[in-house]
């Protein structure tokens, strides 16, 4: 029951809700009337246009091979809601969810407000770890930064991956408008920590008076990032020096995302890692929908990139990480916010044999016939099937062993490829 109540809030992430007008009110008073439970911990902040999932797993497992007890509050999911709230790294058990949705549901009542559906689960996210008196939280900002309901918390760690083009129409300005809103989470003497910004972006960020700002390239580098069996192999140096670290995900951008994930637990603890921690933290770590491998022969890649940038990088990362590759189906769905032609371009779909795009499983999805006319009057070739589990399994008909199903565009077809196939729904 509590599950459908929740539902029946504005969901932000189905609609195409916007910034303008926003206001942290509501969420300060329902936070409020829950103890304020932000102020219980320590916590560490993450925004940016690409990467942030990926850092906040990182950095999760890093602080736990620690010895912390780690909260991580993260979205979207992929597959369950449960994975949006962890406990050192391991999704809330239902049980537990069910309880703390009725422990907001009882404050929205007596506060007499509807708070939207992203603000509900912040807040259950939060009271979770004030519970079970977590020794660091990890946030990740849901949309921007400045109006985000994760922002009602005041950072110890601020950081801030990149800047690119999502959520805004990309007219004039538009980097310095994103780059003034992710830089609201930077709190006056809070730790920053900075990925990849360019100089007209960062006074955005030193305006809000951090106490300390580290910077990739700077204060912390990635010395090496090589492609390897099953991943990659690394050497970062920052306040410590790690040598020859396997990180078993794909993509260069991963490593970037490992480099930035060691550069702020260092920020946190105050010190390096012991280089045992950092092997322990990374071995066997596996992200949802991030380059996942979800089949071979042929192989299946499912990669949530919802943007060019994010797309790029996983373009890259196929031809890289995947090479003999003899042929290319691309499954794509996205949301109506995004120009098909750009990301269709982005993600490499001239390289594929067939295109076959879908409509993804949220309200705010282009339907796979008009992203597949997008398609074909940008001259691929291409179908639509309405469903993503449909499409792989009709792109597994036509491949070979040695051929790739590619699954992107938005981390809704990314889970549906995966639900799909640990059902059974997509295989032969």
């Amino acid at each position: 029951m509590t599950l459908e109540w929740l539902d029946s809030h504005v969901n932000l992430e189905a609609t195409a809700g916007r910034v303008e007008s926003a206001s942290l009110e509501r969420m300060r008073e329902l936070a409020g009337l829950l103890g304020d439970p932000q102020r219980d911990f320590p916590v560490i902040h993450i925004t940016g246009t690409n990467g942030k999932g990926s850092t906040a797993y990182l950095l999760s497992r890093l602080l736990d091979a620690q010895g912390l007890r780690v909260g991580t509050y993260t979205s979207p999911h992929v597959s369950s809601i449960y994975e949006r709230i962890q406990l050192s790294c391991e999704p809330l058990e239902g049980e537990r969810f069910e309880e703390l949705l009725g422990d907001v549901r009882l404050a929205t009542e007596a506060l007499g407000v509807r708070p939207s559906w992203f603000e509900i689960m912040t807040a259950a996210g939060l009271r979770c770890f004030s519970d079970e008196a977590v020794d660091v939280a990890v946030l990740e900002v849901g949309k921007l930064g400045r109006f985000d309901a994760t922002n009602v918390a005041v950072a110890d760690v601020a950081v801030v991956t990149n800047v690119g083009e999502d959520h805004t129409d990309a007219g004039a300005g538009w980097r310095k408008a994103v780059a003034w809103e992710k830089s609201g989470i930077v709190k006056q003497g809070s730790r920053l920590v900075l990925g990849e910004i360019d100089e007209e972006c960062e006074p955005f960020f030193a305006a809000s008076e951090p106490g300390e700002t580290l910077r990739l390239g700077e204060h912390f580098v990635c010395r090496r990032n090589d492609l390897a069996v099953g991943g990659r192999l690394l050497d970062v140096s920052g306040q410590g020096v790690y040598e020859d670290v396997f990180l078993p995900l794909h993509g260069a951008h991963q490593g970037r995302n490992a480099t930035l994930a060691l550069a702020v637990a260092e920020a946190f603890l105050d010190g390096p890692l012991p280089t045992e921690t950092v092997a322990a933290a990374f071995t066997g770590v596996d992200i949802p929908g991030r380059l996942e491998v979800l089949g071979r022969s042929p192989l299946v890649l499912a990669d949530g990139a919802h943007n060019p940038d994010g797309a790029r990088a996983a373009r890259a990362a196929l031809v890289e990480d995947f090479a003999g590759i003899d042929r290319t189906y691309m499954v794509v769905g996205m949301m109506k916010d995004k120009n098909p032609e750009r990301m269709l371009e982005a993600l490499g779909a001239e390289d594929c044999d067939l295109v076959l795009a879908v409509t993804a499983p949220s309200p705010r999805a282009v339907p796979a016939r008009e992203l597949a006319e997008a398609a074909s009057v940008a001259g691929y070739r291409c179908e639509a099937v309405e469903d993503t589990a449909a499409a792989v399994r009709r792109a597994t008909g036509l491949a070979g062993g040695r051929d790739l199903i590619f699954v992107s565009g938005s981390l809704y077809v990314a889970g549906a490829a995966r639900d799909g196939l640990s059902e059974g729904g997509c295989g032969d």
